[in-house]
């Protein structure tokens, strides 16, 4: 529904038009808020296009990578408690065409649009808590994997935009155009260090070192056997919820197994690169038990200046969830197996034990 009509338009033709009868309504209602989006980005472009090109960004972001279910939201939320930082939120994301212009009378009218909670962990969900950006590059007509969504039953057509080094140069420029428009309109929306968090960004270090040579990491890992199970279950709320088909999840499994594996060779090739004081490691399981702790040694190993501001925003923050309790998960035995199969380097890079009772007989 963020989507301007150039961005819908080329998703329809990609897929040939091949909507359901079921779906017919529900692209209609898309295409009219793509038209809209498209007509309020056009009069912000002519209001604001001179002055968004004076902004000068800064080449040291932060970015949270990691894969999904790690962890990589509750560490945007708690770094966007400190003031100094510029997380881009829900409703700059989902109408990143227009939302300078938009957020201070339309806001207020289309609360209905956001779910109480997240899909896939029951998290509160507002228009001013911090999103990932990927939606906000989708909606501007970048390439994005997450465009899958919307027909989840058909093979990928969007995985080269994952590393973005299988597009061609037109898509490139389109995806590095768009990211740069976009982080322009934060900065003039409100200034501040840019945050951003977004999985796919675990694959682009080459390119986000080329846009911006002194960028800083902060990668979050989780044991990947509640990671595997997670995703398995949010890309299954996702497809449930967004897409035009009615998903069949056919080789859902396999899909998260080989892109977690995609994922870590691009990530663990590109690393030894990037200076060892602009990335930096916390695991979940660390962060959950110790937040303060955990939060003041990355704010020391990135040089993110004094922590002790932000730090009473943080505790209460974990104060006002203590009640939260993260999902269990029982995986069946050849998931499990497959997990400690091929995710194996990742266990022992990261200090995860592998659990090998569940390897074929020949692997043990």
């Amino acid at each position: 529904m963020g989507c301007g009509f150039p961005a819908l338009w080329r998703l329809l033709v990609g897929h040939r038009f091949r909507l359901p009868l079921r779906a017919l309504p529900e692209c209609a209602c898309d295409v009219g808020c793509a038209l809209f989006n498209s007509a309020l980005g056009c009069l912000q472009d002519l209001l604001l296009t001179r002055s968004l090109n004076r902004i000068a960004l800064a080449d040291d972001p932060l970015f949270v990578v990691g894969h999904w279910r790690t962890g990589t939201t509750l560490l945007h939320e708690l770094l966007a408690l400190d003031a100094q930082h510029r997380c881009p939120t829900n409703y700059e994301c989902f109408v990143p065409h227009h939302f300078l212009i938009s957020q201070r009378w339309l806001k207020p009218w289309i609360r209905f649009v956001l779910p109480k909670n997240r899909i896939a962990d029951d998290m509160p969900v507002e228009w001013d808590l911090p999103q990932e950006d990927e939606f906000g590059l989708l909606a501007l007509g970048a390439p994005s994997p997450y465009l899958s969504l919307a027909f989840p039953n058909e093979p990928p057509q969007f995985d080269a935009s994952y590393t973005l080094a299988g597009l061609r140069p037109s898509e490139r420029t389109r995806w590095e155009q768009a990211l740069l428009r976009f982080l322009r309109s934060l900065i003039r929306n409100r200034p501040g260090r840019l945050v951003l968090k977004s999985p796919p960004h675990t694959f682009r270090l080459p390119v986000l070192e080329t846009l911006f040579p002194r960028a800083r990491y902060l990668h979050i890992v989780r044991d990947p056997y509640a990671v595997f199970a997670s995703t398995v279950k949010l890309w299954k709320s996702l497809f449930a919820a967004q897409s035009y088909q009615r998903p069949t999840f056919a080789g859902l499994e396999e899909r998260a197994l080989t892109t977690f594996c995609r994922m870590y060779d691009s990530f663990e090739s590109a690393r030894p690169k990037i200076d060892p004081q602009r990335i930096c490691d916390v695991r979940y399981e660390d962060l959950v038990r110790d937040p303060l702790g955990q939060m003041r040694q990355i704010y020391q190993r990135l040089d993110l200046g004094d922590f002790e501001t932000a730090a009473p925003a943080v505790e209460a923050y974990f104060a006002r969830r203590a009640d939260y309790r993260p999902s269990r998960y029982q995986l069946a035995p050849e998931h499990h197996a497959e997990v400690t199969r091929r995710w194996l380097p990742y266990m022992h890079k990261y200090g995860y034990a592998p659990q090998l009772r569940d390897l074929p007989g020949a692997l043990r």
